[in-house]
């Protein structure tokens, strides 16, 4: 079975293990998802994420945190730009989810990249996820 859209996927598996308070859950992997984890690693909204290899397309193990009274870290993973309707904006017209508390996870040529680190670098791109 393919899957048509497998950042919706993961952010759907990443969603639902929050509000089923699991401390680990797996997705297929790919590079845009890894660049993705590793976007949120940074930003310290999951604990960590590992690349296993199983012999086909691999595994991508992301490793949720949350609050010391058990709070979500994530409150909100929302997919922006989608197959069916990309969504592209240039460096000042990111969105800032929260007025710049929350991110947004863009694809660029520089790689995957926070909002915050598009505006530093000053570059554009599509805009995958936004984070909250």
């Amino acid at each position: 079975m393919s899957l048509s859209d497998p950042i919706a996927d993961m952010l759907t598996r990443v969603r639902n293990a929050l509000r089923s308070r699991h401390e680990i859950v797996t997705a297929k992997a790919s590079k845009t998802c890894e660049g993705i984890c590793r976007v949120l690693k940074e930003e310290g909204y999951i604990a960590d994420y590992k690349r296993i290899e199983d012999g086909k397309q691999g595994l991508l193990r992301i490793y949720l945190k949350y609050g010391s009274q058990g709070q979500d870290v994530i409150t909100s993973i929302q997919r922006v730009s989608k197959p069916g309707m990309r969504v592209y904006r240039g460096s000042d017209e990111l969105p800032r989810p929260l007025d710049g508390l929350g991110i947004s996870v863009v694809s660029t040529s520089s790689g995957v990249l926070s909002d915050r680190q598009c505006r530093e670098k000053k570059v554009g791109g599509e805009v995958l996820c936004t984070v909250s």
